[in-house]
């Protein structure tokens, strides 16, 4: 894992209340439900330390102090583990909380994926940084941070992650029009417009945004200057689309395989392919789901 030089502190929006995951998650964040034996989040936050980010800012509310715990030292679990010949294990917790470190900023109203992004900008500071939805899981090489901070090095400018989507399905997305701009790389497109869930007979592509983005910090003045939606919120498209007025954007599509996990289909779809993908329970695993046929 390499340090990147342009891209240090990753942003992950946490705040929202997880109806859709009730009652499981009324007294636990939605971001710390378990694909196979790992919570969500945790695997945005390994995808962020192998792209050589270094600093994690968890944007919180009320209620959701588990998931500063799971990342924070447990030195008297691993103790228990080591005394009953459980090394293996307590190496991984370990390995969990040394992933990086972890800041804490509390969304005292749930106003938006703008907001959120904005309450970070006094961590945030005067640099780059990544935004990652732990929603959106990737199973890419090299992973999906590391493709755009590649094209983020190349554009010097805002960088996020598109993905095709079946035109009935665009109105549930932001979307992108744009032009490709294969000198920056084959899956690059340089952004002309963007729009907050457009129906379909609107939508501009089939190009959606899909939990990724790496933003420079006059973001935040775009997001200070952003009205709340008819919903009451501060849409982070809609801050962006401001800025592009300023500067050039740029949208890349993962080479990889994502998986929606903020749905109940898709986190069970979720589940069922990472844990194909552990050779230790994988056969037996793939036996029953036969027997279920």
């Amino acid at each position: 894992m390499g340090m990147s030089a342009s891209v240090r502190k990753a942003v992950f929006p946490a705040a929202g209340l997880g109806t859709r995951f009730l009652p499981a998650t009324k007294a636990v964040p939605k971001e710390m439900l378990p694909l196979v034996d790992k919570p969500t989040i945790q695997y945005g936050i390994e995808e962020a330390m192998s792209a050589g980010l270094t600093n994690v800012i968890l944007v919180t509310s009320r209620g959701k102090s588990a998931m500063e715990d799971h990342f924070d030292e447990a030195s008297d679990l691993i103790k228990v583990l080591e005394g009953r010949g459980k090394k293996a294990l307590a190496d991984e917790l370990r390995k969990v909380s040394s992933l990086t470190r972890v800041t804490a900023v509390r969304q005292g109203e749930p106003l938006g994926l703008g907001h959120a992004v904005l309450v970070t900008e006094g961590v945030v500071g005067d640099e780059p940084f990544a935004v990652i939805l732990a929603d959106d899981v990737y199973d890419a090489t090299p992973c999906a941070l590391q493709q755009m901070i590649d094209v983020f090095d190349r554009v010097n400018n805002p960088v996020i992650a598109v993905e095709r989507v079946p035109m009935d399905k665009v109105s549930s997305y932001g979307v992108i029009a744009g032009e490709p701009a294969p000198e920056f790389g084959e899956r690059v497109y340089r952004i002309s417009d963007l729009v907050e869930k457009p129906p379909r007979d609107q939508a501009p592509s089939d190009l959606a945004i899909v939990g990724r983005y790496i933003l420079t910090p006059d973001i935040f003045a775009a997001l200070h200057e952003t009205g709340k939606d008819k919903s009451g919120e501060i849409q982070l498209t809609n801050g962006m689309r401001a800025l592009l007025k300023k500067r050039p954007m740029y949208a890349v599509v993962i080479d990889g395989v994502r998986h929606d996990t903020g749905n109940n289909l898709g986190f069970l779809k979720a589940n069922v392919y990472f844990g194909l993908k552990r050779p230790e329970i994988a056969a037996d695993f793939r036996e029953y789901l036969k027997s279920l046929l």
